[in-house]
C-alpha cells in the first residue's frame, strides 16, 4: 500500500462517517478487513508514522487550545483524530499548527478531537482477518519526548500570542 491509497481509505470512510469519528473508526476497520492482512499492516505502518511524526510540542499546544487543555491521552487521542482528517489537514497542522483555525471547517470539542477508536482500526481488522494480534510493525518507537521545544499550555495569554489564529477561532469566550 502506498500513501496515496492510504490518504484515499482515509478519506473516503471519513465521508462516509460524516465527520463522526466512532463511525469512522468502525468504516476503517470494515474497509480494512476486506483486505488481506499485508496491507492492513502497511496501513498500520502508515498510520503509526504519521503518528509519531505528530508528536510535536507545538502541535500539542494547539490541541489544547482546540480542547481546552490536553493530557498524554487527549494528545494521543488527538493525534489520531488528525490523521482521520486528511491528507491536507494533517500536513498543514504538522507544518504549521495554528494553520488549523483555516483548515477545519468547525470543531465541536464534544465529538471532534478524540480518534482513540481510530488509532485501533489496523489493529481489529487485522485480527478479525488472521485471529492473532497485529506483531511488531518494525517502525523506529516514538520518542521518549515530542519534538521541538516544550511550554506550559496552561498559560491562555502564552496560547493565543503562539497560536493567534486558533485562539481567535476557537480559543474560550
Amino acid at each position: 500500500m502506498d500513501e496515496t491509497e492510504f490518504w484515499e481509505i482515509i478519506d473516503r470512510t471519513r465521508e462516509a462517517a460524516e465527520g463522526d469519528p466512532e463511525e469512522h473508526a468502525d468504516l476503517l476497520v470494515e474497509r480494512l478487513a476486506r483486505l488481506d492482512p499485508d496491507s492492513v499492516l502497511d496501513f498500520a505502518r502508515h498510520f503509526e508514522a504519521r503518528y509519531n511524526r505528530a508528536y510535536r510540542w507545538d502541535l500539542w499546544g494547539a490541541a489544547a487550545v482546540l480542547l481546552g487543555g490536553a493530557s498524554d491521552d487527549a494528545f494521543d487521542y488527538f493525534r489520531c483524530w488528525l490523521i482521520a482528517q486528511g491528507r491536507e489537514v494533517f500536513e498543514g497542522a504538522v507544518h504549521d499548527p495554528d494553520s488549523l483555525a483555516e483548515l477545519l471547517d468547525d470543531f465541536d470539542e464534544e465529538l471532534d478531537g478524540d480518534g482513540e477508536d481510530l488509532g485501533y482500526a489496523a489493529d481489529e481488522a487485522y485480527e478479525q482477518l488472521t485471529g492473532v494480534i497485529t506483531p511488531d510493525l518494525g517502525l523506529p518507537p516514538q520518542a521518549t519526548e515530542p519534538a521541538g521545544t516544550p511550554f506550559g499550555f496552561d498559560d491562555d495569554a502564552a496560547l493565543a500570542e503562539r497560536y493567534p489564529a486558533l485562539w481567535e477561532r476557537f480559543g474560550p469566550v
